[in-house]
């Protein structure tokens, strides 16, 4: 099993983890908000076996270099300079949670330039900056640091509140010390990105293979709202995963790995 190693990439703008020969098929997952690069390593180790599988620790995270300015769009312009670093063409890529939100702004800039995508407990849109649930979700998040709170405090209820039943012990040891090494001003400012994001008018123009994967106890992307998403993609694959919360890949790896597994078979069939 090829293990991952911690890389850098020409630029020295974007650390990342990889695994698997150069000259395979490119697999790039992208972390969410409380994540990191390590977070995949159980899928880079899985899946590094046929691919050129990698994990990028988004810019704030790692040995990433920081935005200036951070946004949604800012960030997806940031992915495609990290694939263009890479030197790799015609990817798959799988994003969780925000990671999610970054492809779908990617793919509106570059419908082509990707194999396959992968949203993984998502959303397309967060809504407007005045709403109610907006408003509690980002003071929920953020009010205890500004209390005096640090990520290494609150890491762990932070991840209680995210998964659902029976979570991976070992996964969980890997979510919380991931969340409890996110630099606070890049947490925040992620969080901060989340609002008047609204990608929901370009669902329908994403014309690559695409799989929506959901757990039925995520609170965060509903299992609902991501069927529902699922029906404005043409040709969408939608699979939940049940008992599952918002951080599938480290709650319940085997049950992510083979849905995962699954859809890139299917993209070999086609091919």
């Amino acid at each position: 099993m090829s293990q991952p190693v911690p890389m850098i990439t020409k630029d020295g703008r974007f650390a990342y983890e990889a695994a698997g020969d150069p000259g395979a098929i490119p697999l790039i997952f992208l972390h969410g908000i409380g994540g990191a690069a390590r977070a995949w390593r159980r899928q880079l180790a899985t899946f590094g076996g046929r691919f050129r599988a990698i994990a990028w620790d988004m810019p704030g995270y790692g040995g990433s270099t920081p935005l200036t300015s951070v946004s949604i769009a800012a960030l997806a312009e940031a992915l495609q300079q990290f694939i263009e670093q890479l030197g790799v063409s015609r990817p798959v890529l799988v994003g969780h949670s925000i990671g999610g939100m970054i492809v779908q702004k990617w793919l509106v800039q570059s419908p082509k330039l990707a194999r396959a995508v992968v949203l993984a407990q998502t959303s397309p849109a967060f809504g407007k900056a005045d709403g109610d649930w907006q408003k509690t979700f980002i003071a929920a998040r953020l009010g205890p640091l500004d209390r005096g709170e640090t990520m290494k405090s609150l890491a762990p209820s932070l991840v209680r509140e995210l998964v659902g039943d029976d979570p991976d012990p070992n996964g969980m040891e890997v979510a919380r010390e991931c969340m409890g090494s996110v630099p606070e001003a890049s947490y925040r400012a992620m969080m901060l990105a989340l609002i008047g994001f609204d990608q929901r008018s370009t669902l329908g123009n994403i014309s690559v293979p695409t799989l929506l994967l959901s757990g039925s106890k995520d609170n965060n992307a509903p299992a609902p709202m991501m069927a529902k998403t699922a029906t404005f993609i043409p040709g969408a694959e939608y699979v939940a995963l049940a008992g599952v919360g918002h951080l599938a890949n480290l709650e319940r790896p085997d049950a992510f790995d083979e849905a995962l597994g699954r859809f890139l078979n299917s993209l070999a069939t086609k091919a």
